[in-house]
């Protein structure tokens, strides 16, 4: 399907400079654009491609200034990445056909309610007293426990599964082979070592137009609900454990293990292989970088954390400044030893 660059700037309210007649049919990378595609440019790092980029057109901040001739037309946003976001969102929409319908191959428990316009695929299993949205999508080998509620046009793709009593609410999307509502680790240790299991009884509780990344873990709570809320972003291979609670529009990259009972705000932003203890608070608007270890509360919000244990991100680089130096001191202290020895 074929869009001119004129309907796609009214489309992500943007202005054209340069030929707005153009036809549009592929979106490219800007280093690898060619003719009849679009690309953008958010980052200053990818500035020097848009100079030799072969896409007929560029989404672009409307502050950008050309340093050179440039071939292709522009279409000037507040946003080039979210405009382009968008841009590819409504080109899905156009040309990936919503799957309806429920295969002869999945079993279905007579008690399950499912609505309207659902798609049900292969050998996927929807238990007892179970709850399927509207519009929503399960694609094959999808596992769902009795008394799960899917609220409307999910998308869950295959080999996920979703254990007893999980809530999921509308518009969420859960990736291949994540796991929701397992056993969180929940173990007493015993006078003779040994460790006794503590059943894990709650559930887990998801919000609205939230995303799961593939082979990520959500356990279900002890008592109560490991809770995520609306507009939450998961990566893949994240686990969190039993009794968690998630804030609204937090996303956590992967590889990041969150301990039980620890509580992340709203707006926050955490990096890869991230460590998280648990029964710990985090505040609003927290940014930890990747690889960092979370082992006491964050009071005060908005900070941008780093290092293990975690320490505000421009102390953690003037730490490093010196970490980098102790092999020389270390030198020095030696010869300095050595000359007193002497």
């Amino acid at each position: 399907m074929k869009f001119t660059v004129r309907q796609i700037a009214q489309l992500i309210g943007g202005e054209v400079e340069g030929d707005d007649s153009l036809e549009i049919d592929q979106f490219y990378k800007i280093e690898e654009g060619q003719k009849g595609g679009i690309s953008f440019l958010a980052n200053p790092k990818y500035e020097a491609f848009i100079y030799k980029t072969g896409s007929s057109a560029v989404i672009v901040a409307d502050s950008f200034i050309a340093k050179d001739s440039i071939n292709s037309s522009l279409i000037k946003v507040k946003d080039p990445y979210s405009s382009f976001s968008v841009l590819l969102s409504e080109y899905e929409k156009l040309n990936k056909k919503k799957k309806v319908g429920i295969s002869a191959l999945a079993f279905i428990d007579p008690t399950a309610e499912l609505s309207e316009n659902v798609y049900i695929g292969n050998f996927s299993q929807i238990s007892e007293n179970s709850k399927i949205g509207e519009g929503s999508v399960i694609y094959p080998q999808v596992f769902i426990d009795e008394n799960v509620t899917i609220g409307k046009n999910c998308i869950l793709y295959a080999g996920v599964k979703l254990f007893a009593d999980t809530v999921i609410g509308d518009n969420c999307t859960i990736h291949g082979g994540a796991v929701i509502g397992c056993d969180g680790f929940g173990f007493a240790p015993q006078k003779d070592g040994t460790y006794k299991n503590v059943p894990q009884t709650g559930n887990v509780i998801l919000g609205d137009n939230i995303s799961i990344g593939s082979n990520s873990s959500i356990d279900r709570a002890t008592i109560g609900s490991t809770i995520i809320k609306n507009g939450a972003k998961i990566d893949n291979l994240v686990q969190v454990g039993h009794n968690v609670t998630i804030g609204k529009n937090t996303v956590i990259a992967s590889q990041t293990g969150i301990a039980g009972s620890t509580k992340i705000g709203d707006n926050c932003s955490v990096g890869g292989q991230v460590g998280f203890a648990g029964h710990l608070e985090v505040a609003n608007g927290t940014k930890i970088g990747a690889q960092s270890g979370i082992n006491t509360d964050v009071v005060k919000e908005n900070l941008t954390l780093n290092g293990t244990p975690h320490m505000e991100m421009r102390k953690h680089q003037r730490s490093l400044v010196f970490f980098r130096k102790l092999p020389e001191l270390d030198k020095r202290i030696s010869d300095l030893e050595k000359k007193k020895d002497n």
